[in-house]
């Protein structure tokens, strides 16, 4: 399946350059092809701009992800030299207190900084992307406290009740997207630090978790390999569907956060994504990950579907996200599921309720055991937050979030009957539309 998709990835590039080439030799300065056609007149031009307000900006989500094109966008942006110039940043300065047996309580910042910066390219547009984090300074060792998660490792051991920091290059991508006809795009994307077309837009970048400092549970099952090193993706945007297919290093980041660790291109994945309507999107995908994990064998198989629906409103926004995501272990044949609800909204400005609802199959809790049975844990998350700075240039938010969990009973003697976590944090981020100058 693997050279299939190889396959795709090389026949479409080649098959659309020529498109390009073509469409660009075909066209002069005066909007007349030489074939003597013309553009296209008022009404498909109306048409085409309808179709644009409904597609989402490959600014708003992840890797070349879809959320609804109404998501608010918080930028710093400006123009130079023909370039526009994009900054995007999240800063949260936490107390982190996870309960129960297996919990503890620290300080901790979770951060990135994404630089965005275009250009028209012959008759497409160029996007270049990086995304940098600190947290692996930020975040105390071995990582952010978060009970029951698993994934990835600290000393050579598989993290449990940790989430790990982000790498410093968590994304260095180029998307170049060229239009073939009026209703019709090639798209092609990558780079040595980028997202494969797999998974919704990651809960960095989800407009219904913009408020919440902690991951999901469910991240290793849904959008965990938003930062990938190496990836190629090619596909097509065909009116308000999107069909594409990448080829990726499938091995989750190792332990050094500011090392880019390249391997071979030896998984792959596909995803078609919808925008019905500017405030909705979805996406269905599948994908065979090669070795992923440090220090498990074999490979694992991945689905995910998930449903994002945006509404602005006259002073605020409401962004809800549902996602399912699942994964099979190839080695034991072990399959776990996860399904996310969560929900922010904003009103009247300044004011900000979220919650984050999930069950997640775990089945890493005790690595060194001798069996590994999977476990359902429920969590339930609910927050808020109120800007106490809140202009076109920054918002400075102050919150606090509650967890409550659920686990079979033969859990209680490790983790405690009842464990309730909380945090206490200041949110900074860039103003709706900021620009700079």
């Amino acid at each position: 399946m693997h050279k299939a998709i190889l396959c795709f990835l090389v026949v479409t590039v080649l098959a659309l350059s020529s498109l390009a080439q073509d469409g660009a030799h075909n066209m002069d300065m005066s909007g007349q092809s030489q074939s003597g056609s013309t553009m296209p007149d008022m009404e498909d031009a109306g048409a085409s701009h309808a179709l644009a307000e409904i597609l989402p900006s490959p600014h708003a989500g992840s890797g070349t992800g879809w959320q609804p094109a109404s998501v608010p966008a918080r930028l710093w942006m400006t123009s130079r030299g023909g370039w526009d110039l994009m900054a995007h940043c999240a800063l949260f300065l936490t107390y982190n207190q996870q309960g129960g047996p297996r919990g503890e309580g620290k300080a901790e910042s979770v951060n990135y900084l994404m630089l965005m910066e275009q250009h028209r390219l012959g008759t497409g547009t160029i996007l270049f992307r990086e995304m940098l984090s600190a947290e692996s300074l930020t975040s105390p060792h071995p990582g952010f406290p978060l009970l029951f998660q698993t994934g990835e490792t600290y000393h050579n051991q598989p993290l449990v009740d940790h989430q790990h920091p982000h790498n410093v290059f968590a994304e260095l991508s180029m998307l170049y997207t060229v239009p073939v006809s009026e209703k019709v795009s090639w798209l092609f994307y990558g780079g040595p630090a980028a997202e494969p077309a797999l998974g919704p837009v990651t809960y960095i970048h989800r407009e219904s978790a913009a408020e919440d400092p902690a991951a999901p549970l469910s991240h290793h099952l849904q959008d965990s390999t938003h930062t990938s090193f190496g990836v190629v993706t090619t596909g097509f945007i065909i009116d308000r569907f999107k069909i594409e297919a990448s080829a990726f290093n499938g091995r989750e980041p190792g332990e050094q956060r500011w090392k880019i660790q390249l391997a071979a291109l030896d998984s792959w994945s596909f995803r078609v994504s919808a925008a019905p309507t500017r405030n909705l999107t979805a996406q269905y995908s599948y994908g065979r990950l090669e070795h992923p994990e440090a220090l498990e064998p074999g490979s694992e198989l991945r689905q995910t579907a998930s449903l994002e629906y945006n509404r602005p409103f006259a002073e605020g926004n409401w962004a809800t996200s549902a996602i399912w995501g699942r994964k099979r272990k190839l080695a034991n044949d072990s399959v776990q599921n996860s399904y996310l609800l969560e929900s922010t909204v904003n009103f009247r400005r300044r004011n900000y309720g979220y919650t984050r609802l999930e069950l997640v199959d775990k089945d890493e809790l005790f690595p060194d055991a001798m069996t590994h049975p999977s476990y359902r844990i429920g969590e339930y998350t609910f927050g808020g937050v109120r800007d106490l700075v809140h202009n076109q240039h920054w918002q400075l938010g102050l919150g606090a979030d509650v967890t409550f969990y659920s686990k079979p009973a033969v859990l209680d003697p490790i983790y405690g009957d009842s464990p309730v976590s909380f945090h206490v944090f200041l949110r900074v981020r860039p103003g709706l539309s900021g620009h700079g100058h």
